[in-house]
This record gives structure tokens, C-alpha cells and sequence, in this order.
């Protein structure tokens, strides 16, 4: 059997990073990562196609090959899903779709043949035996969490691993917090299931054995929530690799601000590698995050914890959002205030939103303040809840918090906070000529023609002087800024242009 493994394409985005990805000449910032494990679980027999669309344009011939079409997306790729759905059912393939998307949405897309729903390792062994006996059923799902220490190593071999900015493996699925409007837990449980240290390497020595030296994703939920297995298992066998191979390949991942809570799992992630971590702050204020149950925010100093991780080398890229019931129209100076005082460069910032099979939604759902659509863009000023703040000034003031964040001259100013705090890897670093290329680029695109060239030439020279080793970091920022201008402007089009 011949099959089709189909990426649908996402939208422009704070995280789709397109018009950052131009300057060192990629075309997404991530593989899906899902869809090559899957590739992975199929009968040796079937042969497998990859046509990610954030790459690569979906061909007819490539559907006249295929005899099944495997889909799988998240709620933001919905649009580009449908498409993809309605032209694989136009050249009349079977259509098996799974992912987050369908999970939390499979009523919404009926020309799908089945559903192979939650995670694969417990579903698509039954639709493949119910396959096999020529009685497929429409919907598979469960209430099981699979053990991931038998989940096989994606087949990277169907990549175009060359038009990625990064490549991606995962480490553990769930998280033991109970934020209200996040819906990990509803898709992989409070219960943290690791990958062994032995898969972990070996997934490495198949990137490694593509060519692969750049970053690489831990597509954690919390990559930190089992500290002792960090700290006695894994960070030791990632740092002797490193050694083993002379590795330059650097890491980031999703955790929790109590990571600033412990020196030595900052140390260790540093020698293994990581320079960054996305995390969840959502909001300063105290009664909003204790509503939204995430009270492992409270009772710390969020902005000293920032920069304890920062004084560590890992750089921090955070989450916020607006719109909680106890905000009041004064959140959004607030916001800002910590956002540049942190020095976090990527914050992205948005007005929340209840996704299906959340407690947010069901408590939005009971209280009649459920709207009917949700983007799943995390930034886009859209929401699909009545908010309690008038709806027209939270969006407003949603409109100027981004206009001001991200105008050249607050911007630039968190880079230069940033780097003030940060302390440089002790990793080995290999300059590129793709970074040099980006340089180049950005010299002329932002320090030439862009209206930021007076940011951008003061920021370069601070930074030659007083942070050189920084230099790269301080350049993939100021070209990661091109794009959330792009992007604020695509979606705030409606109120003024970015400021100068």
C-alpha cells in the first residue's frame, strides 16, 4: 500500500517565524515530528510519502500515487486541513486523520474515512489489524496513556531535513499542573512518561547521521517535571555525547519557572546543551494566575526567576495572556512593564482562549460565554470567549500592548536586557556560513532600509564591546523581530501600524 503522510500548512504566526526563516533561507521552523513517528509504526511492507506543506507543494501526481492519505494537525493548521481533506477525497483516497486537531475536533470534519485519535501507539494498532481484516472502523480512540519506552524512532529518512530551522524529538508526554485553559493535560494526562536516555541518544544519532548539526526541539510539555531522572539519567548521558562526538547542537524546550529554583539542573542543562526554554508566565498578577489554577507561578519573584535562568545561559522566550476575568484594563501596562524589564525578547502575548476539552471551556460552555470559533493562533487578538472586560477595550488595548512591545525601540531594548543578563554557553559554537549569510541579510534589510537601522547598529555595537560572544544571539533576535513586526501588523491591521 502506497501512503501519503500529509502536514497541513500553518498560517502566518507569531511561531510559523516565516519572514525570520527567509534570512537564512528555510521554510518552516519545525518537522512534524508526529507524522514521522507514525511513518515509523506502519507495516514495513507499505511504502511512505511525506509531503509536508509548510515545504513542499501537495502535487497530483503525488496524489495519484497514493492509495490512503495519513493527515495529522493542530487546531491553528485547521484552514489549510480542510483543503488538504477536500482533495484528497476529490482524487478519491482514504482519508485516516489524527493529531490534536481531530482529537478535540473529529465531529467538525465528516469526510474523513476514520479517526485514529489520542496517541498512536495505543489506536493505530487497531485500525491497522481491523485494516488488515478489511473492517476498519470510523473513529478509534482510548483513555489509556501509552508507554513511550516502546514508541519507535521517527523515520527521518522521509525528510527534506535541509529546509528546516530545526529538527525536533520528544522526551516525556503530560504535566502534573492543572492550568484551566491548557489542554496538554486533556491530550496526555498529569502523568509525566519519559523516553529512556538510550532512545533519547539513538533518536540523536539519526539526526546526527542526516547531516544535522543545528538546534533541536524537546518537544516536552515540561521538560523539567521529573528533576532526578534530569539530573542522574539524562543531562549526564547528553553532555558525555556531546563530548563523545564533539557535538556543536544546541537544544531548547517548554518548563516551568521553578526551574530558577535549582542551580544544578540549570548547570547541567547548560553543559548538555540547552540556550533556551519557552515558558508559561501568562500574567504578574496573582489573582488571575490563581484563577486559572497555575499557583506554582505565585508567591515567587517571576522577574528575579528570569533572570536567575538567564544568569544561567539559557536564554528565556515566554507565554502571556490577557483577558482573565479578574483583569482589569491596567494589565496591559503591566504587562509591558514586565515583559521589558525581564528582558524576555519573545513574548508571546494573547487574549485567552478556551480550547476544546479544557476546564476553561467547559466553565465558559456552563456560563453561556462560549463563542462558536476558536483560531488556535495563541497571538492572532482573536477570542472565542465573552470576556468580562468589555470586549472592545480589551481587544484595543490588546492592539496597543503589541504595537508598543514590539515597536523597534522597546524591542531593542529587551535585547539589550537580555544580553546584559545572559551568560554565554560554555558550549562549543561553530559559526556557520548560513549565519553569515543572515548577517549580511539583516545588515542591509534591517540596518540599510528598515526603519529600526539606528536600534539595530546601536544594539550590534553594544554588543561587539561589552557581549561579543552574544553577537550571534543578538542578530537571530533583531531578524526574529522582523517577523512579530509582520505579524503584529498582519493581525492588528485594524488599528495603527506598529510604531516607530
Amino acid at each position: 500500500m502506497n501512503i501519503l503522510l500529509l502536514y497541513p500548512e500553518f498560517p502566518d504566526t507569531f511561531w510559523s517565524f516565516k519572514h525570520a526563516l527567509k534570512f537564512v533561507r528555510k521554510q518552516a521552523s519545525l518537522p512534524p515530528l508526529g507524522l514521522l513517528t507514525i511513518a515509523a509504526m506502519l507495516p514495513e511492507s507499505w511504502e511512505r510519502k511525506l509531503v509536508d506543506l509548510n515545504v513542499s507543494p501537495l502535487r497530483p501526481k503525488d496524489l495519484e500515487w497514493a492509495d490512503m492519505a495519513f493527515v495529522s494537525a493542530m487546531t491553528i493548521q485547521q484552514d489549510s486541513a480542510r483543503e488538504v481533506i477536500a482533495r484528497c477525497k476529490e482524487a478519491g483516497l482514504t482519508i485516516v486523520a489524527g493529531g490534536p486537531l481531530f482529537t478535540t475536533a473529529h465531529l467538525q470534519f465528516p469526510e474523513v474515512d476514520h479517526f485514529v485519535l489520542n496517541e498512536a501507539e495505543m489506536t493505530l494498532p487497531r485500525f491497522l489489524e481491523d485494516l488488515k481484516l478489511g473492517m476498519p472502523q470510523k473513529s478509534y480512540t482510548c483513555k489509556e496513556f501509552p508507554d513511550i519506552t516502546k514508541t519507535p524512532a521517527p523515520e527521518w529518512g522521509l525528510l527534506e531535513h535541509r529546509k528546516y530551522a530545526s529538527m525536533a524529538l520528544q522526551f516525556s508526554r503530560g504535566c502534573p499542573y492543572r492550568c484551566d485553559f491548557c489542554n496538554v493535560t486533556t491530550l496526555f494526562g498529569h502523568k509525566i512518561r519519559t523516553k529512556t536516555s538510550a532512545q533519547i541518544i539513538n533518536e540523536l544519532d539519526g539526526i546526527r547521521k542526516l547531516g544535522w548539526r543545528d538546534t533541536v526541539f524537546f518537544v516536552d510539555d515540561n521538560f523539567i517535571a521529573n528533576r532526578s531522572y534530569l539530573k542522574k539519567e539524562l543531562l549526564p548521558a547528553l553532555i558525555e555525547w556531546r563530548k563523545l562526538h564533539d557535538e556543536t547542537m544546541t537544544f531548547y524546550t517548554e518548563c516551568s519557572i521553578n526551574l530558577a529554583d535549582d542551580d544544578e539542573l540549570m548547570d547541567l542543562m547548560a553543559q548538555a546543551g540547552f540556550n533556551q526554554v519557552f515558558i508559561g508566565i501568562e500574567t504578574p498578577e496573582v489573582e488571575a494566575l490563581q484563577e486559572c489554577g497555575k499557583q506554582h507561578n505565585t508567591s515567587r519573584n517571576m522577574l528575579e526567576n528570569v533572570r536567575r535562568i538567564q544568569n544561567a545561559g539559557i536564554e528565556v522566550q515566554g507565554g502571556f495572556i490577557v483577558g482573565f476575568d479578574s483583569d482589569t484594563p491596567s494589565i496591559f501596562q503591566k504587562q509591558i512593564e514586565f515583559i521589558q524589564k525581564s528582558g524576555i525578547v519573545t513574548a508571546m502575548v494573547g487574549i485567552l482562549q478556551a480550547l476544546p476539552g479544557t476546564k476553561l471551556y467547559d466553565r465558559m460552555k456552563s456560563e453561556g460565554r462560549l463563542l462558536s470559533h476558536v483560531s488556535g493562533d495563541n497571538a492572532d487578538s482573536n477570542t472565542n470567549i465573552v470576556s468580562k472586560m468589555d470586549p472592545e477595550l480589551l481587544r484595543e488595548g490588546y492592539r496597543e500592548m503589541m504595537n508598543q512591545l514590539y515597536a523597534p525601540k522597546h524591542y531593542y531594548k529587551r535585547i539589550r536586557t537580555l544580553l546584559e543578563e545572559y551568560r554565554a554557553p560554555r558550549i562549543k559554537n561553530q559559526y556557520r556560513i548560513s549565519q553569515l549569510m543572515a548577517f549580511m541579510r539583516s545588515a542591509f534589510l534591517l540596518g540599510v532600509v528598515g526603519r529600526e537601522r539606528f536600534q539595530y547598529w546601536k544594539m550590534l555595537t553594544w554588543t561587539m564591546f561589552h557581549r561579543q560572544q552574544s553577537l550571534p544571539l543578538a542578530v537571530t533576535l533583531a531578524i526574529y523581530g522582523h517577523h512579530f513586526r509582520k505579524v503584529c501588523t498582519l493581525h492588528l491591521k485594524d488599528s495603527r501600524t506598529v510604531a516607530g
